[in-house]
């Protein structure tokens, strides 16, 4: 395993960060790590990456237990924090070297050259990092991750601030990245968890309340309310679509109606005798599957 993570708790004082958190990264897979704010993710990472010791239980990465071995360890981890510490007054190539140098690398020029292609860096490289936009920054956060060659990457919301092309360019970095070693990605953005993680573990109050790929996830059901998605011609308004007996939820998406009933109530009956009764047609009529984000919704709230 990659990581384990067994019967970890983290207490401030009286307060559970976390409460018993079990969990085991297989090498070589990229796993999206998601919860509210103050779920406890940050925390998490931060006892996974030696920043802070856990409270109980006990954390190992690559084998190396991380309160008894942390040069071990260290050697193979990267880590991005949310807030990327980057040294505004170094040169791009410098910082690397900067970092690099902590490390010990060995033929850290060559390193440093290999790092700078693989982030897409070069265009970059001879500005100080303070001038850089936020997603070149990002890339420099991930490059001194990288440098190290760590066999798995902690990343704390890489995304956060970009814009749209920012967004699919370190994407699609996360993901060449995968091939190749073990990533926990924490982030807020639903639509980066379907694009690139295979597991989804989602944290609430310190606590997993789930633990899944994500296609599972969005077919977990978890409201027992029925939900149609309904195409009428001609389309009804919101007043005549809420005289439907059942429905207590309409909502337009686009041409759509999504409409939802009571939980005891099979509502297609009444929506097909409301077509039948008003001269309207349903040209379609599918059952609504949950996404991802109603999906988090539902555990975390």
């Amino acid at each position: 395993m990659s990581i384990s993570v067994s019967n970890v708790s983290k207490y401030y004082g009286s307060q559970a960060a976390l409460k018993n958190v079990s969990f085991e990264i297989k090498s070589g897979q990229i796993v999206g790590f998601l919860g509210p704010n103050g779920a406890g993710k940050s925390t998490m990472m931060k006892i996974l990456t030696g920043y802070l010791p856990a409270s109980e239980g006990e954390t190992r990465v690559c084998g190396f237990n991380v309160n008894e071995n942390s040069t071990g360890f260290r050697q193979q981890i990267g880590y991005l924090p949310e807030q990327n510490p980057i040294y505004a007054d170094m040169y791009v190539t410098e910082y690397l070297h900067f970092t690099g140098s902590i490390y010990k690398i060995p033929n850290l020029k060559d390193k440093v050259e290999e790092i700078i292609r693989l982030t897409g860096l070069t265009p970059e490289r001879h500005k100080k990092t303070g001038q850089l936009s936020k997603g070149y920054k990002q890339r420099v956060g991930l490059a001194q991750a990288l440098l190290p060659d760590p066999e798995v990457l902690i990343l704390d919301e890489p995304t956060t601030g970009l814009d749209p092309n920012q967004i699919a360019g370190v994407r699609e970095l996360i993901k060449e990245l995968g091939k190749s070693k073990t990533i926990l990605l924490s982030t807020h953005i639903m639509q980066e968890v379907k694009a690139i993680c295979e597991r989804v573990i989602i944290i609430h109050q310190g606590q997993i309340v789930a633990d899944e790929h994500p296609d599972k996830l969005e077919n977990l059901g978890l409201t027992k309310r029925m939900t149609v998605e309904v195409l009428f011609e001609p389309r009804p308004e919101f007043e005549q679509i809420i005289t439907i007996p059942g429905i207590e939820e309409a909502k337009l998406l686009g041409d759509r109606w999504l409409l939802t009933g009571h939980p005891e109530i099979d509502i297609r009956p009444a929506i097909f005798n409301y077509a039948v009764h008003n001269g309207t047609m349903i040209l379609e009529a599918t059952p609504h599957q949950q996404s991802l984000e109603e999906v988090f919704h539902a555990l975390t709230i």
